[in-house]
């Protein structure tokens, strides 16, 4: 029984073709609305991710220096991480926090800001941006095996400027950056 979608898409056949823990890919057969069917249309599937805005007492934004493999070199990004299975965004954004930057804040000064879909056309996945205040290093980096993670401070014009001249370029960085120095009245 074909799976009815928004503004008449159906699914008609749909499979995991790949389903590991960095990558899981559904191949569907679609319908359109005209009639014309396409097949092989690929969908990565996430449970999204949790992207921290993470603000010292001086105040400095914690930012990470990390190699990516996926486009073979190191970036420039707030700290961020997959949401694990059974996990809330929330905490993903603290553990992630912790993990990658050393840095950590009480539980009520995390707050969530929005939520943002990354790339509709073949993902499912979504971001959610959080701003933490207060963070101060207090606990052991724990990054993942495939991490080597460089922290770095930043204060809002630093910022500005690095998603301004192109220093931070990951999308969803860029956009939370802005978002928040708007936010916070510092653009």
């Amino acid at each position: 029984m074909p799976e009815e979608r928004a503004n008449g898409w159906k699914i008609v056949r749909s499979e995991i073709v790949i389903d590991s823990p960095h990558l899981r890919l559904r191949r569907d057969d679609i319908v359109l609305p005209d009639g014309t069917r396409v097949d092989d249309y690929y969908v990565r599937e996430s449970r999204g991710f949790s992207v921290i805005f993470a603000v010292t007492p001086e105040p400095r934004v914690v930012l990470v220096r990390q190699y990516k493999h996926g486009i073979g070199r190191v970036v420039m990004e707030l700290p961020a991480g997959a949401i694990d299975p059974g996990e809330t965004a929330e905490a993903c954004a603290l553990r992630e926090l912790a993990e990658e930057t050393g840095y950590a804040c009480e539980p009520e000064e995390i707050e969530r800001i929005a939520s943002f879909v990354t790339d509709p056309t073949n993902s499912d996945a979504h971001f959610e941006l959080f701003l933490a205040r207060d963070v101060k290093a207090t606990v052991a980096q724990q990054p993942d095996a495939t991490e080597q993670i460089e922290v770095q401070l930043a204060s809002f014009e630093e910022l500005h400027r690095y998603a301004a001249d192109g220093t931070i370029e990951v999308s969803s960085h860029v956009a939370a950056i802005y978002y928040m120095l708007d936010r916070l009245g510092e653009l």
